[in-house]
């Protein structure tokens, strides 16, 4: 077991006749022991910028993930191979592996179910994980996203109820929201500005401290956890927001003959014009975080339509992209998708907007042959039925639909993109990316 912050011979552990002043100055000075529960796109780049500065142990009830990890293979790419062999973090599948950590990091997903609820059931988990280890003076972060008041009204019960300890007086609660961009390598631990808030003044020092190792950006200490939990989930609820507004416009330039992207490069030349795009939304944060914002919302009393029109705008775009195609054809077709993930270049197939604009090209019967550069085809299966495509091949598509901006896909030739088709076939360029290309008389060219 590894030694806590508060093993002191004079007194056996934490006590509460230290004062506040001195138990900070004591945390500050004092070795770290820190676990990460949850080793994805959150936990193992965090796990890996800390074990740079204290004892690290990465904990994931997935076996075959931590498994995976110990043999210097990470399947979200998130972490470079050198980086990963060369970390001195440790990784289990072991809860007992827990015990004797003094800063728990809680960084597992908060989905919602398919009635848009919040779904806590992987948060709950992990604090049932986490409690029965939890001792005197132990700090219980999340990274988790939430809705304001979770950590201290639903997390902090547990911790206490499986440690018999009481919340902070005996142990204590923070929250440092996660700011990962899954395949973002300029956005990494090391360049972004964390928030941190603990359940005292003493706490947030700490957390401080903590993160302030990693982090060349800087750490913002927020006033309370709840204006830490709040301000993470408006940042992605604003960006959806944002969306919802280009593609609604999108919607109306449409019937009007105007492409949305000639329209923004008009727009852009403004100087405090918002450069979003228009498309798919998916993926565990843009597509998921409104609701657990509306979610909290309806429980005080207020009805939130912005957020919730917003989603209703986005999550009904693959809908109508797959109309506008269907009606371009003309009748159903064979029709080649590329793209499953939700954003570029990463394998996450989490919410994937793409699948919602392949379920409706099916819906209105279309043959659909989907090719993902990134995806895992196991996974595709497990997670949509979809049968991902081994290659980009074939010449008797009728339409060819660029769904997701894969570099693969950026890069590929006019002439390969027309060899996929017949005759006036239609080439679908949601995302923009073949614009520059020139493309002969036989094939139409369908945009936002």
């Amino acid at each position: 077991m590894r030694s806590g912050w508060f093993d002191f011979p004079q007194c056996g552990g934490y006590s509460t006749h230290y004062s506040r002043q001195n138990l900070r100055v004591m945390l500050l000075k004092s070795p770290q022991n820190v676990s990460i529960i949850g080793l994805g796109y959150v936990g193992l780049p965090l796990a890996v910028a800390l074990a740079e500065h204290c004892s690290v142990l990465g904990f994931d009830i997935d076996h075959g993930r931590t498994e995976a990890l110990r043999q210097g293979q990470d399947r979200t790419g998130e972490v470079a191979a050198a980086a990963l062999k060369h970390s001195k973090a440790t990784y289990t599948s072991k809860v007992g592996d827990l015990a004797g950590s003094d800063v728990f990091i809680i960084a597992v997903p908060t989905p919602v179910d398919d009635d848009k609820v919040p779904d806590l059931g992987p948060l709950r988990g992990a604090c049932d994980s986490v409690g029965p280890h939890v001792t005197q003076g132990s700090i219980v972060v999340f990274e988790s996203t939430v809705f304001p008041g979770a950590t201290e009204e639903i997390c902090g019960p547990i911790l206490e109820r499986h440690s018999g300890l009481v919340c902070g007086k005996d142990f204590f609660l923070g929250y440092s929201p996660e700011r990962m961009n899954p395949g973002d390598k300029d956005h990494t631990v090391a360049n972004i500005v964390k928030v941190v808030a603990g359940q005292t003044p003493e706490v947030s020092a700490v957390l401080k401290d903590l993160y302030g190792r990693i982090t060349k950006a800087g750490v913002f200490a927020a006033k309370d956890i709840q204006t830490a939990e709040a301000a993470k989930v408006i940042e992605n609820a604003q960006r959806d927001i944002n969306i919802a507004f280009i593609n609604e416009a999108t919607q109306i330039f449409h019937r009007l003959g105007l492409s949305m992207y000639d329209v923004l490069e008009a727009a852009n030349t403004k100087w405090n014009f918002l450069n979003f795009k228009p498309g798919l939304v998916g993926g565990h944060c843009i597509g998921v975080d409104p609701y657990y914002l509306a979610y909290r919302a309806s429980q005080i009393g207020h009805d939130p339509d912005v957020l919730l029109a917003g989603r209703r705008t986005n999550d009904g775009m693959g809908a109508w992209i797959a109309q506008q195609i269907s009606t371009a054809l003309g009748s159903p077709a064979r029709v080649l998708v590329l793209g499953l993930t939700f954003k570029e270049n990463v394998p996450d197939l989490r919410n994937s907007g793409a699948y919602g604009l392949i379920k409706a090209l099916e819906d209105l019967g279309n043959d659909v042959v989907v090719h993902d550069a990134c995806a895992d085809s196991a996974e595709a299966k497990a997670a949509y039925g979809v049968e991902l495509a081994p290659d980009i091949s074939g010449n008797d598509f009728t339409c060819v639909v660029g769904a997701v901006a894969h570099d693969q896909y950026k890069t590929l030739e006019a002439t390969t993109l027309s060899g996929l088709m017949a005759d006036s076939g239609i080439l679908a360029d949601i995302k923009g990316i073949w614009r520059a290309k020139s493309f002969g008389p036989n094939i139409r060219r369908w945009e936002l």
